[in-house]
């Protein structure tokens, strides 16, 4: 019991006292997260947007595809990506393995298919309501689909914070292909099992902070942004 109020007050020190440490860890996790998320929507949103309007042969398989790969294991995404990215790999060649790089890969694969499951869900609503008009428009579909994105901008907001939530909090993936590496690869979440191993709960424990913080702060965010579409609608 000693032990845990020790850390508690070692790691309540170490975040208002601006630790070097763990800010830093913290600033490269926030890093090698927003850019994932930057990546992973960019892909994801316009994904999304074309399985609303567009129909094609394939589309109901290509979305039962994204909802299965949305329970997709962390793990076994970091396994793949370690393959692929291994000096025995097809892309051993680039050196991106044990690096941010190849971290910001990993969580993409896991955040798109969650980023496109969801805000395909909103696309799909708001061109329920929109078919008739842009038919009678006729309009092209890329046109279509900067229309859907744009008037659903905050629904897709919340599906990438959703992505944001996803990625923050992942550990195994990264583990497998950042190494933990000090100083280069060591995000909040490989830190806090490290750390704990070690023993050090002032540090493990300010990190956990930091990420609840973060993680409250993201769901929050969707909760307000929720409410907000609702009375929009209204």
């Amino acid at each position: 019991m000693t032990d845990l109020w020790a850390g508690l007050s070692q790691a309540f020190w170490m975040v208002v006292g601006f630790d070097e440490q763990l800010w830093d860890i913290t600033l490269r996790s926030l890093r090698v997260t927003l850019t994932a998320l930057v990546i992973g929507s960019a892909i994801a949103l316009p994904l999304a947007a074309l399985l609303a309007v567009k129909r094609f042969r394939w589309r109901r398989s290509v979305i039962a595809v994204l909802n299965a790969l949305m329970g997709l294991p962390p793990v076994v995404v970091g396994l793949i990506v370690y393959i692929l990215l291994s000096r025995s790999g097809p892309f051993g060649v680039l050196g991106l393995l044990f690096t941010p790089t190849a971290m910001i890969i990993a969580q993409v694969i896991i955040i798109v298919p969650l980023i496109a499951s969801i805000a395909h869900q909103s696309l799909r609503d708001l061109w329920t309501e929109y078919h008739d008009l842009l038919i009678s428009m006729n309009v092209s579909q890329v046109q279509k689909m900067r229309t859907l994105l744009w008037d659903a901008r905050r629904a897709l907001l919340t599906a990438s914070l959703a992505g944001f939530g996803r990625a923050i909090g992942e550990v195994g993936a990264i583990m497998i292909v950042g190494g933990n590496i000090d100083q280069a690869t060591r995000v909040l979440t490989t830190a806090i099992a490290l750390e704990t191993s070690k023993g050090d709960f002032g540090l493990a424990l300010g990190l956990g902070f930091i990420l609840i913080a973060l993680a409250i702060g993201v769901n929050l965010l969707i909760h307000w942004l929720s409410r907000t579409e609702q009375e929009g609608r209204w």
